[in-house]
């Protein structure tokens, strides 16, 4: 039978203090999303138009698009590894203090690219050097989204989960749209400065957030999940073990819902940028074009928590397959559209993209993802997902996608294409897991291998009783 689904703070502290730590928990994940996303979002930006010339030898500019894209990628390549080693950690010492490397880790390295001296200056030891902060910054990112994900689910109100778990994800919002202001802002200065000195700026002032953000998670307690499993005795030695054993059902499920949401992010926030200029040629408006990307964060703002919240009354797959299907339905029509070499019809298209169809998924996946799996691999089975799911659909999609517009002058089709296979793959894995909405977090066992009873009677969110937490041993 299924374990009713309960909120465990409740029972460690008042209600006022569960209502203070509950607003802490979403603002320190907030602030941590937001230096995360803005970082990864200005510096996808600046991929395309500025540090190929910066940090590549000029012999074949289109060339030194790709190698650019490909440290972009390099990014994604360290964060499994981040997310591998601090999920681990995150299972075994618990959820804050992880939070708390992997802030200053993250944001430590990312303003550091602020320093960096260019190709001009050092020769090949400034894409050396930008390669290395690149995956120190995804080694500290592979686990910050995750853990920000797993604490917030963990401190919400069991049936407003959904909402209150998508409410950090607006940081993702907030930093995707002040990393497309600021770039917008940095166009405004004549070339000359802004190469040699005015990109750094954005890079350098993100140790502000680092600041911020550190200063709220060292006054946050604890996960009350992780609080009861230590209380019980049922933290686990050997999560890594346990996630082979039990939870690659899961791991395979999850990474195949993150194909069209972040591979689909990185295709219109980035490459639809290098697309269009590919297309337009050096008549393009750079800075018009960030403002696609900052119009669809601007959109996330109310689609990541309205979406979140529908996944509460309608469950997580239908909100999630809703957002799989309309990428889709779009692909074909988008790149077709962002052919036509139009400024405010592209910027149309990337705000579309990003601000429903991506959002649309990311909103209950903030649950979702943690839903899946039991207590004492949470953190690293949601961390392998993302971060596994990262390299092939947003750090591939950087270099894979870059090369096909660099060899097939611009194809739109192709482009097409490409996305639409990642649609496809995200929707059909939307019938891989059962519904998680409601699900009693304290739970041992994972959601994709519960019983055919069980999975039908979690269709939609239990009604809970938030007084007392059920003891941890009863829900093995």
């Amino acid at each position: 039978m299924m374990t009713t689904a309960v909120n465990p703070a409740s029972s460690q502290m008042s209600e006022a203090e569960y209502a203070d730590q509950l607003k802490r928990a979403t603002l320190a994940s907030s602030l941590g999303s937001a230096l995360e996303y803005f970082d990864f979002a200005l510096y996808g930006l600046c991929t395309a138009l500025i540090f190929n010339t910066l940090f590549f030898p000029q012999d074949n500019p289109a060339m030194a698009t790709v190698a650019s894209f490909a440290t972009f990628g390099v990014g994604f390549i360290a964060r499994p590894f981040g997310g591998l080693i601090f999920g681990r950690l995150g299972d075994k010492i618990g959820r804050k203090w992880v939070l708390v490397v992997t802030i200053v880790l993250m944001g430590g390295s990312s303003t550091a690219i602020g320093f960096l001296p260019t190709y001009e200056s050092v020769g090949i030891a400034a894409p050396i050097m930008l390669v290395i902060a690149r995956l120190l910054q995804g080694f500290g990112a592979g686990a910050e989204q995750t853990g920000s994900s797993v604490l917030m689910a963990e401190y919400a109100p069991v049936k407003q989960r959904g909402f209150f778990a998508a409410l950090p994800y607006i940081g993702i919002q907030a930093g995707s749209l002040m990393a497309s202001v600021a770039f917008f802002l940095l166009t405004l200065m004549p070339e000359r400065q802004l190469m040699a000195w005015g990109w750094r700026i954005p890079f350098l002032a993100s140790f502000l957030l680092i600041l911020l953000a550190l200063f709220i998670r060292m006054h946050l307690r604890e996960s009350p999940t992780f609080v009861e499993l230590k209380a019980s005795d049922q933290v686990s030695e050997h999560p890594l073990r346990e996630l082979f054993t039990s939870g690659t059902p899961g791991v395979v499920a999850a990474f195949g819902m993150r194909m069209a949401e972040n591979g689909g992010s990185y295709m219109f926030q980035t490459l639809s940028m290098s697309y269009f200029v590919a297309v337009v040629g050096s008549t393009a408006d750079k800075g018009i074009l960030s403002w696609g990307v900052a119009l669809g964060a601007l959109i996330g703002l109310f689609t990541v928590p309205f979406s979140g919240a529908l996944s509460d009354r309608y469950g997580r797959r239908a909100v999630y397959r809703f957002g799989a299907v309309f990428m889709l339905v779009f692909a074909f029509p988008a790149w077709w559209l962002l052919s036509l070499g139009n400024h405010f019809i592209a910027v149309a298209v990337v705000a579309l993209g990003v601000g429903v169809g991506v959002n649309f998924m990311l909103g209950p996946q903030c649950a979702m993802f943690p839903e899946l799996f039991g207590a004492r691999h949470r953190y690293l089975g949601v961390a392998m997902a993302r971060e596994l799911s990262a390299v092939v659909a947003g750090g591939l999609a950087g270099v894979l996608g870059s090369y096909i517009i660099a060899v097939s002058n611009a194809n739109w089709v192709l482009m097409a294409v490409y996305m639409t296979v990642l649609a496809a793959i995200t929707t059909l894995s939307t019938f891989m897991v059962p519904e998680t909405a409601g699900r009693d977090l304290t739970r041992l066992d994972d959601a994709v291998k519960i019983s055919q009873h069980e999975r039908s009677s979690e269709t939609m969110p239990a009604v809970v009783p938030e007084t007392v937490a059920a003891p941890l041993a009863s829900v093995a």
